[in-house]
């Protein structure tokens, strides 16, 4: 095993904690909350920017302070409902089944992150580095991502690589 292998168990095992401690319920809220906070942003924030004509000049610096200030309250907003509902889950009782869900969860949020790195790296030259090449862990890694692959939209898929951990450059007259 290298630096490599060591950093995919490390990833792994960090979320796993992570959610060990916050539990099931607030993992997934959690990630709903982000969810909305996005969505919620990219809704409001031309509207917003309108408002703040009178009070910001530049329309870009408009829009993105309305972005930002969308999203930091409906994350704000979720984080104290996820909050309550934690406490509410540890009154019923149910924080240990809640935690080991909570593991499981974090696992593969970690899983997912890797494999997201993974396909990202196929876009550069680290997949031709020795360490890539001597890496224990990146082959299965990089056959759990041409799986996932395989289940994103054509229109994406155009543009990654057949097998993942195959350098892809795309150049501009691919675009």
């Amino acid at each position: 095993m290298n630096w490599a292998d060591y950093a995919i168990v490390g990833i792994i095992l960090l979320s796993m904690v992570v959610s060990l401690f916050r539990g099931f319920i607030r993992e997934v809220f959690s990630l709903l909350v982000w969810i909305a906070a996005v969505y919620a942003a990219l809704q409001a924030a031309g509207p917003l920017a309108v408002q703040l004509e009178g009070v910001i000049e530049v329309p870009s610096v408009r829009v993105i302070i309305a972005f930002v200030g969308v999203f930091l309250v409906v994350l704000v907003v979720g984080g104290l409902i996820n909050y309550l509902l934690g406490k509410l889950v540890d009154g019923t009782g149910l924080s240990g089944t809640d935690r080991l869900f909570g593991a499981l969860f974090g696992a593969l949020r970690g899983l997912a992150i890797v494999l997201a790195a993974v396909i990202i790296a196929g876009f550069t030259p680290f997949v031709k580095d020795p360490w890539w090449q001597q890496s224990a862990l990146l082959p299965e890694m990089e056959r759990m991502a041409t799986w996932l692959v395989g289940f994103f939209p054509e229109s994406i898929q155009a543009y990654l690589p057949e097998q993942v951990g195959t350098e892809t450059v795309i150049t501009e007259a691919d675009a």
